[in-house]
C-alpha cells in the first residue's frame, strides 16, 4: 500500500515544472527521499543552494500536488541543497535525501521575503529539553502544561520527538487527529491542545528519516496543525542538540528553554551542552529543573540519594542559570504517566503536584516579567 501511495505521488509530482528549465521535479532528479507512512508523505526537493530563495513557490506547489492524491493525510516537502554544481542526480524519488548540507530555510531572525516564522498565534512558547535521555523530560514537560493549563491559560502541548513519541502514552490516548481540508484538529486532553507524530502513526511504526524528513515532519506538526490563538505551548524536545533544537530556534521564536537533568554527572554534562546550545541560537534558559532528585520509598517514605543530590542546583548557580526546583524518584510519578494520568491532573492534592505548579507559576512569572519567589525545594520529612 505503501508503495503504491509513493508511485501515486510521484506521478502526481510530475505535474509540476521548474519555471526556469521546465523540467517536471521528479525527471530532473530534484525529488529525494519520497517515503509514505500511513497516509503522511514527506520528501525533499534538492536545489542550487543559491535558488533557494526564490524555489519557495516550487516546493509550495509540489507540497499541494502530492497532498491532492488519493489516500494523502498530508504531505510536507522541505528544500535541500544537492551536492554539486553539476546538477542533482537522476534517479528522483527512490534516492536517499542528501544531508551533508543544511536545507535552506529561512534563519531564526528571518528579515521580509525570507520566510515566515510558524506559530504566529502563540504568545510563548517553550522548550523543554534534556542533553540526554530517560531523565524525566517527557514527565515533566507534560506535568508543567498541565499545570499551566490548571492556571486558566490557553496551551498547547507539542512532542517535537519524531524519533520517540510519548505524548501519546502519557496523555492516555492513542486517538487518531481529525482534519479540515489540509489541516491537522490537535488533540484536547487534560485541558490542553497537543499533537505528536505519535497521533499520527502506528504506536510500533519506526520513523527510519534522514535530517531533512525530521525536521519537514516538525514544521508540518507546528504549521499544519490548527493551534489557534494560544497563551503558551510547552514543547517536549527530543534529547541532544540536533535537527529538531535546530528547526525549533529557527523556525519559531522561543521564549525561552527549561533543561530538565538528573544530578548525576554525566547527565550534567549533557545539560551543560544544553544550555551551551540554546545561547548559541540566542534563545534564553530559563532554568534547570533536577528530576530524580531522590528516591522516595514508597512504602515507609525513606529517602535514598541514589545519582547524587543538588547537582543540578550546583550547576544552575555555576552557569549564572536560575535553578527551578527539584522532584523526586517517586513511583507514583511514573506509574500515573505511563497510564496517561499526568499527577499534577489525577492527584493534585499531593506535594509532587503542587511542585510543579509552582514551577509553572514562575516560568509564567519569568516569561511576563513579573517578580514571584522561586519555586520551593521539595523535602520529605
Amino acid at each position: 500500500m505503501a508503495e503504491q501511495l509513493v508511485d501515486a505521488v510521484r506521478a502526481a509530482l510530475r505535474s509540476v515544472r521548474d519555471p526556469a528549465t521546465g523540467q517536471d521535479v521528479v525527471d530532473s532528479g530534484m525529488v529525494q527521499g519520497l517515503a509514505a507512512r500511513d497516509g503522511l508523505v514527506q520528501f525533499a526537493l534538492a536545489v542550487p543552494r543559491e535558488r533557494a530563495r526564490e524555489m519557495e513557490p516550487l516546493r509550495l506547489a509540489a507540497e499541494k500536488a502530492a497532498a491532492g492524491v488519493a489516500g494523502v493525510l498530508s504531505a510536507t516537502a522541505v528544500l535541500t541543497a544537492h551536492r554539486d554544481a553539476q546538477g542533482p542526480k537522476p534517479g528522483g524519488a527512490g534516492a536517499a535525501a542528501p544531508h551533508a548540507h543544511a536545507p535552506a530555510r529561512a534563519p531564526a531572525k528571518a528579515p521580509a521575503g525570507q520566510g515566515a516564522m510558524l506559530l504566529p498565534e502563540v504568545k510563548k512558547i517553550v522548550a523543554v529539553a534534556s542533553g540526554k535521555g530517560g531523565v524525566g523530560k517527557s514527565t515533566t514537560a507534560v506535568n508543567l502544561a498541565v499545570a499551566l493549563a490548571a492556571q486558566g491559560l490557553q496551551v498547547g502541548l507539542l512532542d517535537a520527538d519524531i524519533f520517540g513519541p510519548s505524548l501519546p502514552q502519557m496523555l492516555g490516548t492513542r486517538e487518531k487527529p481529525r482534519t479540515e481540508g489540509q489541516k491537522i484538529i490537535p488533540i484536547a486532553r487534560w485541558g490542553l491542545k497537543a499533537m505528536s507524530i505519535g497521533f499520527l502513526v502506528e504506536e510500533e511504526t519506526a520513523m527510519i528519516w534522514r535530517g531533512p524528513m525530521v525536521m519537514g515532519a516538525l514544521e508540518q506538526l507546528m504549521g499544519q496543525v490548527t493551534w489557534g490563538a494560544l497563551d503558551i505551548m510547552v514543547v517536549d524536545m527530543p534529547p541532544g542538540t540536533g535537527d529538531a533544537q535546530l528547526t525549533m530556534s529557527q523556525r519559531v521564536p522561543l521564549a525561552g528553554a527549561v533543561i530538565v537533568s538528573t544530578p548525576q554527572d554525566v547527565a550534567l554534562i549533557d545539560a551543560r551542552r544544553g544550555v551551551k546550545m540554546f545561547e548559541k541560537v540566542n534563545v534564553p534558559v530559563l532554568g534547570l529543573i533536577e528530576n530524580m532528585s531522590y528516591y522516595c520509598c514508597p512504602k515507609c517514605g525513606d529517602r535514598a540519594e541514589l545519582f547524587g543530590h543538588g547537582g543540578a542546583r550546583a550547576e544552575a548557580a555555576k552557569m549564572g542559570v536560575e535553578f527551578l526546583g527539584e522532584l523526586p524518584l517517586k513511583l507514583d510519578i511514573r506509574l500515573l504517566a505511563d497510564a496517561g494520568t499526568p499527577i499534577v491532573a489525577s492527584r493534585p492534592e499531593t506535594e509532587e503536584a503542587a511542585t510543579y505548579r509552582a514551577i509553572a507559576a514562575r516560568l509564567w512569572a519569568k516569561l511576563n516579567g513579573a517578580e514571584v519567589p522561586a519555586a520551593p525545594r521539595f523535602v520529605v520529612e
